[in-house]
């Protein structure tokens, strides 16, 4: 079919037509009497001289799960097609992805239908297809995504928000358009109706779009998107929000798992461990053996009891609430989309945490569930198990105000509490205005600390730039955690894939660790080092260790603010086997022999005790007029003789992908050592030619290193360098 005329091709096009028929719908009382209405409206609409068609997709854009880019008038030709116009840092947008996978699951690409996901980035970081590859994964979009970087279908059809739904015929002709989140009736009404209409007519084709999921070529991997992780400070044990395996971890420091809850496959089931799921979890809080869930895409708040090892519901109802009051118990009152939580303390003359203060990005408010009977600033004596809002009117804004009702947030999702004066506050990770604010735990008054700027309708202040107050520049953080023993507040600046330190006194704001790319490099600088998109972040070890979610990297970093290292903290299972959901775990590499002419440099001992990490930092030079052979991975491997217990969980071998940036190589001393001297070998391998490459060499090197382990628990990161020049 040939491609549109000149017709014009906005959306306000449609508004003539498609506003009768929508005033017509709310007088409708039968689905009979609103079929009919849509099958009118599609005869009216169809009958026109000349269709308002939609352009072709522009060439050269990039695709995901397609074998190759789709064509409107030639692969989509016969279908009814909609195109959702979203970005993946939306919450309405991921609000609406439910009702598109219902949909997709009533009608198929052989009953006519076909949805195509238009990525018309809100960010700079949004632009980048890897970043697209990611959330498309994080939320299991499964058909065509294109990535529409400069906007040029949003601008040509004049989109003017997200979400937004366009609904085609099989001509490539516009029917209808729908605006922002909530209307899942009527897109089930407007798409059923046109493939009736369509087939009436013998005009909808059953041929198969060839689809090519991003999600198949995937390697295994321990963790999926975690997306928060908090430490419970009496155990030392880590809680991981393993948000892309929809399930909860419990782990030692060591990395080993004690607790996997739920998982792989979504699902909102209470009951015994074995048997629990969860869906997309977020934020999680540990007291007492406690933990609390931020169940975000269940729309559900989750108690996990470690003792008694079941999973219950304390907050929401499972379907996405609209309620920006509350007031109900928890499990009767309807929440969208908590994305953190923490504990806190009321009113009450008892120092308790009996209160869990709730990020809930999807109302734009902070709320509060009692965890026991208490008091909020400003309110009355509330009972147990109550849930309200604390925080924020519900519309999406940058609004600071000393009445907290009248002040607005954009999709808060991250949260930490500094309950000591001065401060007495939450402190808030509010993503959308890229900003951290802060709510006064005294009377609730919502200040701005950092990022943004001044006009609070105007959500597009982001950047990266170290400052003070608003001359700074966040892009959409998702995480805060406080440091108490040093007044400083470190905030997951996701989008610059970076972590940043605020002084909450001076409101200054600096780059702590990593370069502003999105990549998984782990050296021994903290400004060398590099995340992808981290979206959680909480201190342990007596203030001395930052765990950071490096969610798109799918891994927990271990940040060591005294010594300024970060490690890789190794996830496994007491048998040494990998958790990694459905997928099997890779067998451990052969451990190659080294050539005879390998030079063996035997180390000083390094004393070491139980829990502590040893990085071991290569620092190898090559040959001058060398580089390393491309397409031959150089590597490294780890090998413990005599003292293989001392391996149970690490990670035994890795590659040298450059010299400039050579890897960082983590061992953590098990915490049950079964022997107090032992020797750790590091084998590494390099393959490299001459500049011209006219010739290739092999060359390896073995490190013997000493250890002398103490019976004296104490954490930290203690570096080894391995020098030498070939």
């Amino acid at each position: 079919m040939a491609a549109p005329g000149a017709r014009g091709c906005s959306l306000a096009g449609l508004l003539p037509a498609q506003t009768p028929l929508e005033y017509a719908l709310l007088d409708a009382v039968t689905q009979e009497e609103k079929d009919s209405l849509v099958y009118q409206y599609l005869q009216k609409v169809d009958g026109r001289e000349q269709d308002l068609s939609v352009p072709e997709f522009p060439e050269g854009l990039e695709w995901l799960n397609t074998a190759e880019p789709i064509s409107v008038y030639k692969d989509l030709c016969g279908k009814v097609v909609i195109l959702d116009f979203f970005t993946y840092c939306c919450i309405n947008c991921i609000h609406l992805l439910p009702d598109l996978h219902a949909l997709e699951h009533t009608y198929s690409d052989k009953d006519g239908l076909l949805i195509v996901g238009v990525h018309s980035a809100k960010f700079p970081n949004e632009k980048v297809v890897d970043n697209i590859k990611s959330a498309v994964l994080r939320y299991n979009i499964t058909h065509p995504v294109v990535n529409d970087a400069d906007a040029s279908l949003w601008q040509e059809l004049e989109v003017s928000c997200w979400p937004t739904l366009v609904i085609l015929g099989p001509r490539g002709n516009m029917l209808f358009s729908l605006i922002g989140e909530g209307h899942k009736d009527k897109l089930f009404l407007y798409t059923s109706m046109a493939l009736k209409y369509y087939k009436d007519r013998g005009q909808i084709r059953d041929n198969k779009i060839e689809v090519k999921l991003y999600k198949d070529s995937l390697p295994p991997s321990p963790l999926l998107f975690p997306g928060k992780v908090t430490v419970d400070h009496v155990s030392h044990r880590l809680v991981i929000a393993d948000t892309g395996h929809h399930r909860i971890l419990v782990v030692r420091k060591n990395g080993e798992i004690q607790y996997s809850i739920g998982g792989p496959n979504p699902g909102r089931k209470d009951g015994i461990f074995s048997e629990s799921t969860f869906n997309s979890p977020q934020g999680v809080a540990i007291r007492n053996n406690i933990i609390y869930v931020a169940d975000t895409e269940n729309h559900l708040i989750r108690k996990i009891d470690l003792e008694a090892e079941m999973v219950s519901t304390v907050a929401g109802i499972g379907i996405q609430g609209t309620d920006k009051e509350g007031g109900a118990q928890g499990e009767e009152q309807p929440i969208s989309s908590p994305w953190d939580v923490v504990f806190g303390t009321s009113g009450s003359e008892v120092q308790r945490n009996d209160i869990l203060w709730i990020a809930m990005a999807g109302t734009h408010q902070i709320w509060a569930l009692l965890l026991d009977c208490g008091r909020l600033p400003k309110k009355n004596e509330l009972k147990k198990g109550t849930c309200l809002r604390f925080a924020g009117s519900g519309n999406e804004e940058n609004r600071n105000n000393a009445y907290p009702h009248k002040a607005g947030f954009a999709q808060p999702s991250g949260l930490s509490l500094a309950p000591e004066d001065p401060w007495s506050c939450l402190f808030v990770a509010d993503s959308e205005s890229s900003t951290v604010r802060t709510v006064s735990l005294k009377d609730g008054a919502v200040k701005h600390l950092v990022g943004g700027e001044r006009d609070p309708m105007n959500l597009f202040a982001f950047g990266d730039v170290d400052g003070v107050g608003v001359n700074a520049k966040l892009q959409h953080p998702l995480g805060v955690t406080w440091d108490k023993k040093r007044n400083l507040l470190y905030v997951a600046d996701s989008y610059n894939h970076k972590i940043k330190v605020v002084d909450p006194k001076t409101k200054n704001c600096s780059t702590l660790a990593g370069t502003g790319d999105a990549s998984n490099v782990t050296t021994s600088s903290f400004t060398e080092s590099t995340f992808n998109e981290p979206g959680g972040l909480c201190i342990g070890e007596n203030d001395q260790l930052l765990y950071v979610a490096d969610t798109n990297n799918h891994q927990i970093k271990v940040m060591d603010l005294e010594t300024k290292t970060i490690s890789v903290l190794p996830v496994f299972r007491p048998d040494n086997a990998v958790v990694d959901g459905p997928f099997l775990v890779e067998k451990q590499k052969t451990l190659p022999k080294l050539p005879k002419s390998a030079p063996n440099i035997r180390l000083s001992p390094v004393a070491a005790s139980p829990g502590q990490t040893l990085q071991f930092k290569l620092r190898l030079e090559l040959p001058s007029g060398t580089k390393l052979t491309e397409g031959v991975p150089s590597c490294w491997f780890l090998a413990a003789e005599g003292n293989e217990w001392l391996l149970q969980g690490q990670i035994p071998s890795g590659e040298i992908e450059s010299i400039s940036s050579q890897p960082a190589i983590s061992l953590q001393i098990p915490g049950d050592c079964l022997s107090l001297e032992a020797v750790i070998s590091i084998r590494v391998f390099l393959y490299y030619c001459s500049a011209d490459s006219n010739a290739c060499m092999m060359k390896g090197i073995l490190f013997s290193q000493p250890l002398q382990i103490s019976s004296a628990h104490q954490g930290g990161i203690a570096p080894v360098e391995l020098k030498y020049g070939f």
